[in-house]
């Protein structure tokens, strides 16, 4: 069966405008949470990591995008860096995958009868841009979408639909989405804090990203996909299963895909929002697959919770921490604050990388594992 390598990769986010940038900020353990005083989002202040306005414009001007949406610029902006650090990749010979969860829905302030705001709106911009062959197809699946979308692109190139696949994913910060956590009262009063006793709550961010996946190595070491599996637990429409029972059953179909034990797997990339379910629901998740030992962060504490893009980004982030042998801290964690003894990552560590286990979890149930795994040859 052909391999899925993870080529390439390009984020765009609070902390930078390529992939490096943002690796570069992680190392050191800068965070693009900042306070966010902007009544247009919300009418008292909160903490969010946002693109600033001036730096997304001045780069829309340059590749002449500013007659976009938001998001398109983000995700435009992505797509096309991309391309321009992999000359060799030809877009309208490539399938293409966009994963959002709420997509244009910020069009809706500015008109409530916009086609802006439909999911297919997203789709349709990027075979107008890119003049391409295919529709890109949209993916949206609460907050697995970015994760799910990269699943979905190793099982296209394994059935041979296509020998590359771009998956681009992203979401923005907006009123509606705001209004949506606030009512939850699930928004924290400071920077999240990932699987700390003192957490209380989410923070929301916003990013986008691109990653090119292919049944092609480009380099002599690759990261590649070795298994993936989604589960849904169907527990609630907004809470996750108490037992961990859809997230376990998708880590362990995915390490059966990999055709490895949890002992094999070196590093976790989770997905603690730093709610007081989620967070819980992830280590009896982690306990159940015997992976306590195993050292875990999660990066809401740098970027906040990107929606749709959030397990795309870190995906990216863990093919780099594969490739370069280190992790970082959780950002924002402090005392262990759920009940089974999880390993939170407390500073950055440079150690040896073959195998990364990232998760996510999202409303309705949503669960899904993807293991990364270092390549030489």
């Amino acid at each position: 069966m052909r391999r899925a390598y993870l080529n390439s990769d390009v984020i765009i986010s609070p902390l930078g405008f390529t992939s490096e940038e943002n690796i570069a900020k992680l190392r050191n353990n800068i965070s693009g949470i900042t306070e966010q005083d902007d009544t247009n989002l919300h009418r008292t202040s909160f903490y969010g990591a946002k693109i600033a306005d001036d730096k997304l414009e001045e780069l829309s001007l340059q590749y002449d995008l500013l007659a976009y949406t938001r998001l398109e610029q983000m995700m435009l902006l992505a797509v096309k860096k991309l391309l321009e650090k992999n000359p060799s990749l030809d877009i309208h010979k490539t399938g293409v995958i966009i994963a959002t969860t709420k997509g244009n829905v910020d069009q809706l302030a500015i008109d409530m009868q916009s086609e802006n705001a439909y999911l297919t709106s997203l789709s349709n911009t990027i075979e107008s841009y890119f003049t391409l062959k295919n529709t890109p197809i949209i993916l949206s699946n609460a907050c697995i979408s970015g994760g799910l979308a990269v699943a979905v692109a190793k099982r296209m190139i394994q059935a041979e639909q296509y020998d590359d696949v771009i998956v681009i994913g992203g979401d923005v910060l907006t009123a509606f989405t705001l209004s949506g956590f606030f009512s939850f009262q699930a928004v924290s009063d400071q920077p999240c804090k990932p699987f700390s006793k003192n957490r209380t709550g989410v923070s929301l961010g916003e990013a986008a990203a691109a990653l090119w996946v292919s049944s092609n190595k480009i380099e002599e070491t690759n990261v590649v996909l070795t298994g993936d599996a989604s589960v849904n637990d169907a527990n609630h429409i907004s809470g996750p299963s108490r037992t961990g029972e859809g997230l376990f059953l998708s880590i362990t179909k995915a390490l059966k895909e990999a055709n490895i034990e949890s002992e094999a797997i070196d590093y976790i990339s989770a997905h603690g929002t730093a709610t007081p379910f989620n967070d819980e629901m992830e280590s009896i998740a982690f306990s159940r697959a015997n992976l306590l030992k195993v050292p875990l962060n999660s990066f809401k504490g740098y970027y906040g919770h990107t929606l749709g893009a959030s397990a795309l980004i870190e995906t990216i982030i863990a093919r780099h921490c594969l490739l370069n042998n280190e992790v970082f801290a959780s950002k924002g964690f402090d005392e262990l604050g759920v009940s089974e003894p999880v390993t939170v990552l407390k500073e950055n560590k440079i150690m040896p990388l073959q195998r990364v286990l990232n998760t996510a979890s999202g409303f309705g149930g949503c669960n899904v594992a993807l293991i990364l795994e270092k390549i030489n040859s």
